[in-house]
């Protein structure tokens, strides 16, 4: 009796082997070929994982290191959660120095930042009140913003000379301010309104200039006329050059990069306090400057938790606030806040997780480095033990969802994957920067399992995102 139902046993197996293990191998087969006609077989790398075991279900050169591009904010947003936590929030603080005297104070005004990249001009105005209840209309003395707490260079590591206007390369500084929502700290939006045809249009800086110039040099055309607008930041200076032609009616705006963020916040304090009639009694001196011992602390204002940032930070791709995360866990692991130290606990947190880190090398938290490099079974391996992280869902729901609408759910996903068989199936960070484009995440594929995916490409002549998309598209139809 024992020996037939140990036969009926190992028969069930056997036919079971014999049904699973061939779909599996035609899978990565049939994977293998999708591959290779989506996307050829040069400079590409591709790991894809059983999203429940962590085994490697398919992998083309998925050890080979390759430029992440924005992927790399998937290492940095991991390491941000774990070791400063959802409910982390940064402080601004304002102080004054000196001494009051009928509403006169003959002294200096003080902001001490430390890095929150969701400051906005209403925390300003916020802290201009602060001054206005304290008995304060008049102000004998200057303005120093405190940024003491990163040092090294404001600038990450690898961006070109012809980028430092945009808004993706904006420098980063222990006092930087956002002007709207999504949080590119370290910018403006400058906003160009065509009026009259053959007249200047009318330009706006948002939330004000902050101490930037902006010089008016377009022309606003006709009607239906083409537009060559142009606005820049010109190197190395404050100045913004607007030119070119815009056509009457149209409203054009483009975030730029400041060039000396700490001052420029401290510009728009100036601003904040004149709005709630606060005066200077001559010119303020603006600066930085260390708030001195025995300096009264008037007003704190407390950032978003970073479990609120990091909708803005993966799904908008965010650079400005990937910079400040990694210089806060240099600040937080070794008290020393610039990109270096943190670029090192970045490496430290991947090892302690147990990702074979060996022939991976980064400079920056972004992604914007062309020295970075990290393979594609490392992706997979960090985005399957992301699914034990207690902050699993704050990371996961980060994520840009494929052919989601709304621009803070689908982020820059959401016109991709958009047909009904492939929406809401794909939570992943894209990844772009010159020749490179990378897509690394999740997929629910139509049986229902989840998979986890790295695909690299670089060294690229032209856009593979529809080939990656094809592979995508691959896995959620036959896995």
């Amino acid at each position: 009796m024992k020996k037939k139902i140990l036969i009926a046993v190992l028969t069930f197996v056997m036919a079971f082997i014999s049904v699973w293990m061939p779909s599996q191998v035609d899978a990565s087969m049939n994977l293998g070929g999708a591959v290779s006609k989506s996307l050829g077989n040069a400079g590409v790398g591709v790991s894809v994982r059983d999203g429940d075991t962590g085994q490697i279900m398919y992998e083309y050169y998925g050890n080979t290191t390759r430029k992440p591009a924005s992927n790399m904010k998937l290492l940095t947003g991991a390491a941000a959660l774990a070791l400063l936590g959802e409910n982390y929030r940064y402080e601004t603080t304002l102080y004054i120095d000196g001494y009051m005297s009928n509403g006169i104070l003959n002294g200096n005004v003080y902001l001490k930042g430390s890095g929150d990249p969701t400051l906005q001009y209403n925390q300003l105005t916020t802290f201009a009140t602060a001054l206005k209840n304290y008995g304060i209309h008049k102000v004998n003395g200057n303005l120093y913003g405190d940024e003491r707490i990163f040092t090294g260079e404001q600038l990450t590591p690898g961006i070109a000379a012809e980028d430092e206007s945009d808004y993706f390369a904006a420098r980063t500084t222990g006092l930087v301010l956002s002007p709207n929502d999504d949080f590119d700290a370290g910018t403006i939006i400058v906003q160009v309104t065509g009026g009259t045809a053959g007249k200047k249009p009318a330009v706006q800086a948002l939330p004000n200039t902050m101490g930037m110039t902006l010089s008016n040099n377009a022309t606003t055309g006709s009607k239906g006329t083409r537009n060559t607008l142009s606005i820049k930041r010109k190197y190395g200076t404050s100045q913004v050059v607007i030119s070119g032609n815009i056509p009457a009616g149209s409203t054009v705006k483009e975030w730029v990069s400041v060039n000396n963020p700490t001052i420029n916040t401290m510009y728009a304090m100036q601003q904040a306090m004149k709005d709630r009639g606060i005066v200077f009694a001559k010119t303020p001196a603006i600066g930085r400057g260390a708030v001195p011992q025995g300096a009264t602390r008037i007003y704190t204002v407390k950032s978003r938790t970073l479990k609120e940032m990091f909708p803005a930070f993966m799904k908008l791709s965010n650079n400005s606030m990937a910079d400040i995360f990694v210089k806060t866990l240099g600040v937080e692991a070794y008290g020393k806040g610039d990109t270096q130290t943190g670029v090192k606990v970045l490496r430290e947190y991947g090892e302690s997780i147990g990702l074979d880190m060996e022939n991976w090398s980064f400079e920056d938290g972004s992604g914007m480095s062309h020295q970075n490099r990290i393979s594609p079974n490392g992706f997979t391996a960090l985005l399957y033990h992301a699914r034990g992280m207690q902050a699993y869902d704050t990371y996961y729901s980060s994520l840009p969802l494929g052919g989601a609408n709304n621009r803070l759910v689908g982020g820059s996903l959401r016109t991709r994957f958009t047909l009904s068989a492939y929406q809401y199936r794909v939570a992943a960070k894209t990844g772009h920067i010159t020749g490179v484009y990378a897509l690394s995440g999740y997929v629910k594929a139509k049986s229902g399992k989840t998979y986890i995916f790295s695909i690299m490409t670089e060294n690229q002549r032209n856009s593979t995102i529809t080939g990656i998309d094809a592979v995508v598209s691959h896995i959620i139809n036959h896995y």
